[in-house]
């Protein structure tokens, strides 16, 4: 009979019997975020970042059935290089074991795998949220209910400026997710630098993080996750008027392609990427990337504080 669990690469074993500091990483962006050949060579940069600053990268997936944390390079060339992963969020984990699949772990599946394994900081580019028109199609992504009940810090540019911002932070406020931004008190778009949103909180530094992080589970009162909101410098992000004109263009074509549901967001993307002839897969990869480098430092400090204090 078959036995289901998580395994581990040897290197996070390793790190988390030691209590090194560790990052998660999702692989739906290696799978379905990015195009090939692209995305292989990408996802060994992420991991790449994450060492180079002193962290142990711990990408997600599920290989042939087995729910993998820390995925060797032949694991990760397969999700990156085979026809048929799946996308696998929360719900769809024990289905997908069952049956043997290969899957690439969203935010809301990485989340809440990683919190499982005892990882507390993810690295992403962006959150799902709630979609435009929600209020006729329901349409919200899991990555917001499952951060209300995982205790994970996660990095990343805000949320996708193909989403509804505003009913997306109304939503993480009433689920109790708290927000702030990485050296700013406005809240990202992704692909741009200001999403339109106040924040009501700024940090400055990890060790400003790992401080919150720990007084989280010091006050010992039930919190959901911590989004560190981490904008792209405003020379760095995609030129806001060919953003604003290639989303209006996109979300007609959705409209007359009838494409709904979790299909919206890769199709999005890829027009995205056609429209803007790669500007916004350039950006993607610099958004990726520092957010792996400052998920790296703030565990990299979560795991300075923690060793102090048992001293």
């Amino acid at each position: 009979m078959t036995e289901f669990r998580i395994s581990y690469g040897t290197d996070v074993s390793h790190a988390l019997r030691d209590g090194r500091p560790v990052v998660a990483l999702e692989s739906t962006i290696v799978s379905h975020g990015l195009p090939r050949p692209q995305n292989l060579r990408v996802a060994r940069e992420i991991e790449q970042t994450v060492r180079d600053a002193g962290a142990v990268p711990a990408t997600i997936g599920m290989v042939g059935g087995e729910l993998v944390v820390g995925l060797d390079d032949a694991q990760l060339t397969r999700l990156a290089t085979v026809d048929g992963v799946s996308k696998l969020s929360v719900r769809d984990l024990a289905v997908a074991a069952a049956t043997g699949a290969d899957g690439a772990t969203t935010v809301a599946a990485t989340s809440a795998v990683a919190a499982a394994a005892g990882i507390g900081v993810f690295a992403t580019g962006g959150l799902g949220g709630v979609h435009r028109e929600a209020a006729h199609t329901f349409d919200e992504s899991a990555d917001l209910i499952t951060l209300a009940r995982t205790p994970i810090a996660v990095v990343c540019a805000g949320v996708k400026s193909i989403l509804d911002v505003g009913a997306t932070l109304e939503r993480l406020e009433t689920l109790g997710v708290a927000v702030v931004g990485y050296r700013t008190h406005r809240f990202p778009g992704f692909y741009l630098t200001d999403g339109g949103f106040d924040l009501d909180w700024s940090l400055e530094s990890p060790e400003q993080v790992a401080d919150v992080l720990a007084a989280r589970d010091g006050l010992a009162v039930h919190t959901g996750g911590l989004i560190i909101a981490n904008p792209l410098p405003v020379d760095e992000q995609l030129d806001p008027e060919l953003h604003d004109r290639t989303l209006t263009d996109g979300l007609a074509r959705l409209e007359r392609d009838g494409i709904t549901g979790k299909a919206v967001t890769p199709y999005l993307l890829a027009h995205f990427h056609s429209a803007t002839e790669g500007a916004s897969l350039a950006v993607n990869v610099r958004i990726i990337l520092r957010n792996a480098d400052l998920a790296a430092r703030i565990a990299v400090a979560s795991a300075a504080r923690s060793t102090a204090v048992a001293a």
